[in-house]
């Protein structure tokens, strides 16, 4: 049986990664192999081409495998994630990010081929040829962000790839913004705030001050006092100008009624 499964191996150690390409280029079942050396060229190659399957390591500089498997599973149609690992103490970890299988080093062959054939092949049949069609892939660390639906923040010695779709509100902090996430977190990012509300004012945010964007699904309330009008999100108050306050009601009737239907 023969197959045209395009693979990605993701390593930082070198000897891993040629042992582990040899043994996909030898696979029947697989008919290109690219590799990455960190989870950072990794996105990057996902942002170039498609892949049924990501074969990648747990430990890595920077951000790890576990972290870009979490990414994964925020694409609109996610690779296969299967780990390969020198450590058998992670394995409940993965499977608890979706991942489809974990393989032990030294890679046995017969288990690599077993496991495409379980595990990739299966998913590759059931999405047909539009498998790939639409995927939202996270923009690499320095690439501009605005558009994306992920944008990457710099967290100490770490990078942290944070979906728009958690972040509950934007504070604007001189150069940069602070988004402030559902799960009451917060990062700086390094991004006007006038081209975050023009890229994503069409993904449910909207400007209620020069200094604050909002996502509309977390507004709980909107309450004016004499001249002075509020919003509520996530159990912070934050103001709204005079010349945001009709677009605002605008937005947030449109957002009730669509979410109604």
């Amino acid at each position: 049986m023969t197959a045209d499964l395009a693979i990605l191996a993701v390593d930082d150690e070198a000897p891993s990664l040629d042992e582990l390409s040899f043994l996909l280029d030898r696979s029947p079942l697989v008919a290109h192999v690219a590799v990455a050396r960190s989870a950072t060229e990794a996105l990057r190659r996902l942002h170039d081409e498609e892949f049924d399957s990501v074969l990648l390591d747990i430990r890595m500089p920077g951000l790890d495998g576990m972290e870009l498997a979490r990414v994964l599973g925020r694409f609109a149609r996610p690779p296969v994630v299967i780990f390969v690992t020198a450590h058998e103490d992670h394995a409940l970890e993965a499977f608890e990010v979706g991942a489809a299988g974990y393989l032990l080093k030294p890679v046995d062959e017969g288990r690599l081929d077993r496991l495409l054939r379980r595990a990739v092949l299966p998913s590759r049949a059931a999405l047909g040829p539009a498998a790939h069609a639409g995927v939202q892939v996270p923009p690499e660390p320095g690439a501009d962000p605005r558009a994306a639906d992920v944008v990457a923040v710099d967290a100490g010695s770490r990078t942290l790839l944070v979906a728009r779709a958690d972040i509950a509100w934007v504070e604007s902090a001189g150069d940069y913004v602070r988004i402030h996430l559902r799960d009451g977190t917060s990062h700086l990012l390094r991004m006007p705030m006038a081209a975050l509300e023009e890229h994503w004012s069409d993904h449910g945010f909207v400007r209620i001050h020069r200094s604050y964007l909002v996502s509309l699904r977390d507004v709980s309330e909107l309450r004016s006092d004499g001249g002075r009008t509020e919003v509520r999100v996530l159990g912070e108050t934050l103001p709204v100008s005079r010349r945001q306050l009709h677009e605002l009601r605008d937005r947030l009737v449109r957002h009730v009624g669509h979410n109604e239907r």
